[in-house]
């Protein structure tokens, strides 16, 4: 699988990153339902049996599980495989999530962390959002502090805007970005992508799939037997009138991928992958047959005759909703 330099850093990451965020199981506010740890495992070996060579996580995912699982994967492994989590999203005795920028709290996530991995530094670790926001700086700072303590490689940031990202780059240098990217979602095309080529900073995009609705699965049945606990049932893309206007979009991007014998997944994938300022796009998996079948998109170089008939699908869904 191909690799790109993650902005100024020495980490050549592949084109696609297994993202962890469903493989924290149930019983927390932003669960994805019941998750088979066996199956999580799978999905990990698999991923980097294709060629994957780094792996996203976060603390919260389902509080602190999600950071377990990883370490259990990768727990004696010669050569493991770049680990990168993040912090900032902290909860209670009860599970209620709260966020905390505080330098006493991420010096103390950080150990959570690297316990609950098993590794002796993390490589990438991130500010999971950019809150509160008065706290940017002194948790930006602290996270300088496990840089020269030899506990981080490197620092990034997920879910900063253009004016947050350019308050952390005066303390100290941003080597990674983290934004939610996808034919869905293209908010951060106008400003915050050439920001960040312009800054070399790294950028690793999520939820690509849209959380699934790229795949070509969703329907009004398959959301409606979502476990209770799954928060996509709160989503609106996963309701009227987005719903319908994403399945039109998607059985547009059918003719495409029919073409070359692959997947709509894929293809959502190898399209977030065609903007150049994006280094990797973080892929989730709960199987192992679900990496398989996007995996193979961190090879695919779409034409631009392609790139414009998508453009033209995503219009026409534009004009369906009403927006973006």
């Amino acid at each position: 699988m191909q690799t790109k330099q993650l902005g100024n850093t020495d980490l050549q990451l592949t084109r696609i990153g297994l993202g962890t965020w469903a493989m924290g199981g149930s019983d927390w506010a932003y669960s994805w339902g019941p998750q088979d740890d066996q199956q999580s495992l799978e999905a990990i070996y698999r991923g980097l049996d294709l060629g994957i060579n780094w792996i996203d996580t976060a603390a919260v995912y389902g509080l602190g599980h999600a950071e377990e699982i990883v370490g259990r994967a990768v727990r004696g492994m010669r050569s493991r495989p770049v680990i990168a989590t993040k912090c900032e999203r902290c909860w209670d005795a009860d599970g209620q999530i709260q966020p905390c920028l505080k330098r006493a709290s991420i010096l103390a996530e950080a150990e959570g962390s690297l316990r609950r991995l098993g590794v002796d530094v993390i490589d990438l670790y991130q500010i999971h959002w950019p809150q509160p926001d008065e706290d940017i700086e002194e948790g930006w700072e602290a996270i300088g502090e496990l840089i020269r303590a030899g506990k981080v490689r490197y620092a990034g940031v997920s879910n900063f805007s253009r004016a947050q990202l350019r308050r952390a780059q005066q303390i100290r240098p941003v080597h990674s970005l983290q934004p939610p990217y996808s034919m869905l979602m293209r908010e951060s095309e106008a400003e915050l992508l050439p920001y960040a080529a312009e800054q070399e900073i790294g950028v690793v995009v999520y939820s690509p799939l849209q959380k699934g609705l790229l795949t070509g699965k969703v329907t009004p049945a398959w959301v409606e037997q979502l476990p209770p606990d799954d928060h996509r049932r709160g989503d609106p893309q996963f309701q009227e009138p987005r719903l319908s206007a994403n399945r039109a979009l998607v059985d547009g991007l059918q003719e495409i991928v029919g073409r070359h014998g692959r997947s709509v997944g894929e293809l959502a994938i190898a399209w977030v992958l065609q903007r150049p300022e994006v280094t990797a796009a973080l892929v989730g998996a709960r199987k192992a047959v679900q990496i398989e079948q996007t995996a193979g998109a961190a090879d695919w170089q779409l034409t631009s005759d392609e790139m414009a008939q998508i453009e033209h699908l995503l219009d026409r869904r534009r004009q369906a909703v009403g927006g973006p």
